[in-house]
């Protein structure tokens, strides 16, 4: 997110002074590394969560929408800065991968259907396939029927629109084009104070050569589970309330080329019951610095560290008068999730590993290892809501901003920094605006409504990106 924000703000004010402090020796290690993220380029391809069932048995789509039209602008940024030579080859951070949805059960392969049919003729969905043949599913993933017996139902969705994303790979070449156009970036940097100034705001930390202090206008927070501490410590009345529930994981993973050879896709199963939306399983294709492995899970975990390298008192010393009772109010509201994250806690390596073999029914333990994934924090509303997503938090005057939360996170980036634009500098929004449609083209419109500009777009993109373009097919309707 900050490096977008950076990008963003150093092709609209090419003379501003921009400066990075990172807390860690290396860029890209918490959560936009390629281990502790799934990669996917959110799309709501494959993605079931975004997709829940009504009352009345519909569908409905409308996050699924969402993610997808947000997802369509950060890949019109990344298409612009590659073009514009800006960052190299898409090769080295993004690969087409088809996304997939597999359920077994009678249930499940209804619901299915129906959101298949509810995705497959909108116009940022087009060429979905669905199929309950298991020589078909066999064939777009011959792993989830390796093994497979008996006689439950099974049914797959796939996209070849789909894409792998190596988020940590982006940050470092988003990063390298901002220094090497005169940004300054400080490794091994800890801020420990934002506090108003008569200018601006003052940042103030400790680095490798010692105590820092910078004066600036603006302020982004970009920390990942810190923001939420250093926006407290800012004390803009817009954060008060906010609390944040820290949530870990696990992922299994294997490089036998044999296996890997056998499974090119990511593919997203339906979540537990009382799991969060970052828990629902899936077997992934992951390419990181060029090799190819396969990773499944994720398996939550707890921890009160807020970062992966955090501390472990992080959730204590953010708990303030203004958000103990909307912290302990979530708590209340979500006694399913406490029961989740417990059961996954005191469950052995063994039953675990069962998960895999719903989807991998030949998986052998000896061929996977333990990958501990980042470190997320979600988002506690003042009104007590524990919010799966992203939050963006600006003061009123627009001079500081910060992110909260998680999923879909990195493959929002573009469309949430833009927000923060908007927010943040209303007085220069509209001289902006010229080249601003030079970078996002779409930007300020939604494609859902006009298929042919959707299929223009997307094409455009995906031969920029190297994906795979949107299908042939005339059966689409706005929405």
């Amino acid at each position: 997110m900050s490096a977008t924000l950076g990008v963003l703000l150093q092709e609209l004010e090419p003379s501003w002074e921009i400066r990075i402090y990172e807390r860690l020796d290396e860029l890209a290690v918490e959560s936009s590394g390629p281990w502790n993220n799934a990669g996917t380029g959110h799309a709501a391809l494959c993605e079931l969560n975004y997709t829940p069932e009504k009352a009345d048995g519909s569908i409905d789509i409308a996050k699924a929408i969402n993610v997808n039209e947000q997802f369509q602008l950060s890949r019109q940024l990344w298409s612009f800065l590659i073009e514009s030579g800006r960052i190299p080859d898409p090769d080295a951070f993004i690969h087409a991968t088809p996304h997939m949805s597999f359920v077994w059960g009678a249930e499940n392969v209804d619901y299915l259907r129906r959101r298949y049919e509810a995705l497959a003729r909108h116009p940022l969905f087009a060429g979905m396939e669905f199929s309950d043949d298991p020589a078909v599913i066999r064939e777009w993933a011959p792993l989830l029927l390796e093994g497979r017996t008996g006689d439950v139902p099974i049914a797959a969705t796939r996209s070849e629109a789909g894409s792998d994303v190596d988020f940590g790979r982006l940050t470092r070449l988003l990063v390298e084009s901002l220094t090497a156009n005169g940004a300054t970036l400080q490794l091994g940097a800890q801020v420990r104070k934002v506090r108003r100034s008569a200018g601006g705001w003052t940042v103030s930390g400790t680095g490798k050569d010692g105590a820092f202090s910078v004066e600036s206008r603006f302020v982004f927070v970009g920390a990942g589970g810190y923001a939420l501490r250093l926006l407290q410590g800012a004390k803009i009345d817009e954060i008060k309330g906010f609390g944040g529930f820290p949530v870990s994981g696990e992922f299994l993973r294997t490089t036998r080329p044999d296996i890997v050879a056998q499974h090119q896709a990511k593919v997203y199963g339906k979540a537990a019951v009382g799991a969060p939306p970052m828990s629902v399983p899936h077997l992934d294709t992951r390419i990181v610095e060029g090799s190819s492995s396969l990773m499944f899970g994720p398996y939550a975990g707890w921890s009160p560290k807020f970062l992966k390298k955090g501390s472990w008192l992080d959730l204590f010393r953010s708990i303030r008068f203004g958000n103990l009772w909307p912290m302990l109010k979530a708590g209340l509201k979500n006694l399913d999730l406490t029961l989740y994250l417990i059961q996954q806690l005191i469950a052995r390596p063994k039953t675990k590993f069962k998960d895999l073999l719903d989807f991998f029914p030949d998986a052998d333990p000896r061929d996977w290892e333990k990958i501990t994934a980042g470190q997320r924090v979600q988002v506690i509303r003042p009104d007590g809501v524990l919010q799966f997503g992203t939050e963006v938090i600006t003061s009123a005057d627009g001079s500081i901003a910060g992110l909260l939360g998680a999923s879909p996170g990195a493959s929002t980036a573009a469309p949430a920094m833009l927000d923060v634009l908007e927010r943040c500098f209303p007085d220069r929004w509209e001289g902006w605006q010229p080249t601003l449609q030079r970078m996002v083209p779409s930007f300020g419109t939604k494609l859902s409504d006009d298929p042919a500009r959707a299929r223009e777009v997307m094409a455009r993109t995906a031969g920029i990106l190297g994906l795979n373009p949107p299908a042939e097919t005339d059966d689409v309707r706005s929405a």
